[in-house]
């Protein structure tokens, strides 16, 4: 059987790409919707044709929001408790806890665009157009 050398691929700029997944759109154009809903991602792009049902966001997303809104969280509610006057517990969750849900919903989709793009300038997963058969090859190997 014969291998392919991978390092022939076409080179994909990754900042490009993670900047139109930012973005919610395809990573390849730039043009067309990411996603279908909220954070399902669409089989192919409608203006490129695409496919980019082969991404592996899987728990990257939430993990990388729950950093960014944990560290934007700390300096309200510190400088909430180091103030003159103890803060209200009342106040935490009438106004805290639903501005950091809302953070997170809104960081979500953005995140997770941002990772597809980065996995599809990458040729990660499916991405590979020759990565399936390469990946067939290995396991006939084993």
């Amino acid at each position: 059987m014969p291998v392919t050398d991978l390092t022939l691929r076409p080179t994909r700029p990754v900042w490009p790409a993670m900047v139109n997944g930012l973005k919610c759109r395809c990573p390849a154009c730039g043009e067309g919707k990411l996603f279908s809903r909220y954070l399902r991602v669409a089989d192919t792009c409608d203006v490129c044709g695409t496919d980019l049902f082969h991404h592996r966001a899987d728990d990257a997303p939430p993990y990388i929001v729950i950093t960014i809104v944990g560290h934007l969280a700390i300096v309200p509610v510190l400088h909430m408790e180091m103030s003159n006057t103890p803060a209200h517990p009342l106040l935490y969750l009438l106004i805290m806890i639903p501005v950091l849900i809302l953070a997170s919903l809104a960081l979500l989709p953005v995140i997770k665009g941002s990772i597809v793009g980065l996995q599809w300038a990458r040729y990660m997963h499916g991405f590979d157009p020759e990565g399936a058969e390469h990946e067939i090859e290995q396991d006939l190997r084993a």
